[in-house]
């Protein structure tokens, strides 16, 4: 089920809580939590509608800014069936943590046991370490420069990506990834340890708010949402690709920890 980022921000914040959908049959299930940027969101309902039942109250519920707007948008592929999805954020993505978790030698060994049976199942051959190691090489690289360092189709290898996030070895960044702790033990135990820039203190910035803003960001330094706060708003605007969505993106993410932009 693919939400906007401004639709998972506001479910964040418990603005919105409902979603309209055309589907042929239902996509998700009651009880569903759904991996995105912003963290879990669970799916409480599922209900096939009619839109002319509507009322204002759905398109309030749903983020749209009108009941003819929410309408307007259900009009489109008008012969599906239309759902009425009740969702709720559902806390921080556990992966988070896992990252984090540095393991011992016992989880060591059954992670790399893990890393060799997804090798021994594709039909490419084995690409588990060279993943990781391209991927410690080059932190915060774009994924279609290192899959054509390794010559493989982008697609390919960001599939394989997914999986090493999910034994919570890498981590997805606004542009590119880096080894997560746990990822760079596992590197370390068999490779030795290597010397590696240290990582930037504090928070990432949103994935959310685009390639463009990003590499703009970048380029004076601005790397965490610390190092925002410390620009005002309209320097921040000034920049070449950070446009008001980013910025929105930007100060809703300081404000969920504790921060603002300065004045």
């Amino acid at each position: 089920m693919l939400m906007r980022p401004a639709e998972l921000d506001a479910i964040r914040r418990g603005d919105v809580d409902l979603a309209f959908r055309r589907w042929d049959r239902p996509r998700v299930r009651v009880g569903t939590k759904l991996r995105t940027a912003v963290g879990l969101i669970e799916v409480v309902t599922v209900d096939r509608v009619t839109p002319s039942t509507l009322r204002a109250e759905d398109a309030r519920r749903a983020g749209a800014s009108s009941l003819a707007a929410l309408k307007s948008a259900l009009a489109a592929k008008a012969d599906r069936p239309a759902y009425r999805v009740g969702l709720k954020y559902a806390g921080a993505d556990p992966r988070d943590a896992l990252r984090e978790s540095v393991p011992g030698p016992d989880e060591i060994a059954a992670i790399i046991t893990g890393l060799d049976r997804l090798d021994a199942s594709s039909t490419t051959g084995p690409w588990t370490r060279t993943t990781l190691r391209i991927i410690d090489a080059h932190p915060e690289v774009r994924a279609p420069e290192l899959a054509d360092q390794l010559g493989r189709p982008t697609a390919d290898f960001k599939r394989d990506v997914r999986k090493l996030k999910e034994r919570g070895l890498t981590e997805s960044l606004a542009i590119g990834y880096r080894l997560s702790p746990r990822g760079q033990a596992v590197v370390d135990h068999e490779d030795g340890p290597r010397e590696r820039a240290p990582q930037r203190d504090g928070t990432p910035l949103p994935r959310t708010i685009g390639a463009p803003a990003t590499r703009a960001l970048r380029a004076v330094d601005v790397h965490t949402l610390e190092a925002a706060a410390s620009w005002t708003r309209g320097d921040l605007a000034a920049l070449h690709g950070v446009g008001p969505i980013a910025l929105d993106r930007i100060e809703a993410a300081l404000a969920a920890i504790g921060l603002g932009y300065s004045v």
